[in-house]
């Protein structure tokens, strides 16, 4: 046995004993905790990089886990196209419902050895944290899924309807698998109802005290365009006026000087309406009139200071790559430059392309399209989804509100949305973002935070099945 399984198993006896909240100690017994344990343990020291055999590897041992925990081979399918397999585990209900789908991937970024203080691919225990590649993203997520199902069967509880959960292997690059599940695939997960994901939304935390707690209900549109200059070139020593890379760089410049149209939706109007409780005065203020119909522009202009306010309140478009000239004494014959641009759900994308036209404002820069969108509407905060959240959000976190968010990333959630399957961000695991480590060096979560959400994971799946 090794030494990262002894801090495992003698953490999952011991957390019932006080590592949770009051309310969730009596439900989530030692047992749960060390089973939980073992599968995250397991779960994270399989190096399971996007495109390598352990992003498929990993698929197999989970299901053997579900074997193991009473579910047939009929109700355990591993399945999808090569490099981009899909697990797909059911524990079927009395069908009074349509199913629900639980989402989470278990695919990794790349991680080396010497960048980080632990071996990423050891789950290691420090200061009531666990290290690892993939400890919030998002194998916590796939270990809490895969309890919660072995749970379930072995109290014999059924549910009104299916529930399925579906892992996927690639999701840090193609998502080709959950695409593929979608369409071709579709007969696995038949018609849902609507789908939580455990890839985002999650819990908030400031200056050591739980704020917010995000339902992800949103995610805006991936597009990258290509900009290309051509030029005849020539001899360095004999500059021309307006070379390929002159060219290139005003029109640049221009874009980022250009700021897109402010426009809200639901979700993020909500984001505002909630958030502005816990921020200062003055910010408090601002997210309060941008909230307002219409939008007050002047409020708008100081929050689109923010990075992230900005992100949330428009389309983005950024510059993210250059490539240009051939030698060091010769005039550029080609200068290209790749920006990608984070489009709000609902905004037409040809808009978007006509924009950039109208931006860069010159003939000679080309502008084409790197591969298509895949558009996603925003998922309706209905009360059926956010009734049950905003009553278990308070059993476990007295205090905290729950926030819709629209993310500015892009999650697997993305194409199930597209499918006509709305999809909410429910993660539950508390974090700090000043201290966000996912897909960074030491990623890590806290104990506590792991265990906290694996029982708001088991309350919210019940009581929206029974």
């Amino acid at each position: 046995m090794t030494s990262a399984r002894v801090v495992a198993l003698s953490l999952g006896a011991a957390l019932p004993l006080g590592a949770l909240p009051a309310a969730a100690q009596s439900p989530l017994t030692a047992e749960d905790s060390l089973h939980a344990a073992g599968i995250y343990e397991q779960l994270v020291e399989i190096p399971s990089v996007s495109g390598s055999e352990a992003a498929e590897t990993i698929l197999s041992a989970t299901a053997m886990r579900l074997r193991a925990g009473g579910f047939p081979s009929e109700d355990v399918v591993i399945a999808g196209p090569d490099g981009a397999k899909v697990l797909v585990a059911r524990l079927p209900g009395t069908g009074q419902r349509p199913p629900l789908l639980l989402l989470a991937h278990l695919d990794v970024v790349p991680a080396l050895r010497e960048d980080w203080s632990t071996d990423p691919f050891t789950l290691v225990l420090q200061d009531g944290w666990w290290y690892g590649r993939g400890t919030e993203d998002n194998k916590a997520g796939a270990a809490i899924l895969v309890t919660n199902l072995i749970r379930a069967k072995h109290e014999g509880f059924v549910p009104d309807r299916d529930w399925i959960v579906v892992l996927t292997s690639d999701e840090e690059t193609e998502s080709a698998g959950i695409q593929w599940l979608v369409t071709e695939g579709r007969q696995l997960i038949g018609d849902p109802e609507f789908a939580l994901n455990t890839d985002s939304g999650g819990g908030i935390v400031r200056g050591g005290r739980e704020t917010m707690f995000v339902v992800q209900a949103s995610e805006k549109v991936y597009l990258t365009f290509d900009l290309e200059v051509t030029d005849r070139g020539g001899h360095s020593s004999v500059p021309t006026a307006d070379n390929a890379i002159d060219a290139l760089a005003r029109g640049l410049a221009r874009l980022a000087d250009h700021r897109f149209p402010v426009a809200l939706n639901e979700v993020t109007r909500g984001f505002f309406e909630r958030s502005a409780a816990f921020e200062e005065d003055a910010l408090s203020t601002d997210m309060r009139a941008i909230a307002a119909d219409p939008p007050d522009s002047a409020a708008a202009a100081r929050l689109s200071e923010s990075p992230y306010y900005n992100a949330l309140l428009r389309t983005t478009c950024a510059a993210t790559r250059l490539e240009a000239g051939h030698a060091d004494n010769a005039l550029p014959q080609t200068a290209r430059a790749t920006v990608n641009c984070r489009i709000l759900p609902g905004e037409p994308i040809d808009a978007v392309e006509s924009t950039l036209n109208a931006v860069v404002a010159d003939p000679r820069i080309r502008i084409s399209r790197k591969g298509e969108p895949t558009e996603s509407p925003p998922s309706p905060l209905r009360p059926a989804i956010m009734q049950p959240i905003e009553a278990i959000v308070p059993e476990l976190w007295p205090g905290v509100v729950v926030v819709p968010e629209m993310s500015t990333g892009a999650t697997d959630g993305l194409y199930v949305r597209n499918a006509g399957i709305p999809v909410y961000g429910t993660a539950a695991i508390f974090g700090d973002p000043e201290d966000a480590r996912a897909h960074g060096r030491d990623e890590r979560v806290a104990v506590s935070r792991f265990y906290e959400a694996l029982e708001f994971w088991n309350r919210l799946v019940r009581r929206l099945s029974e």
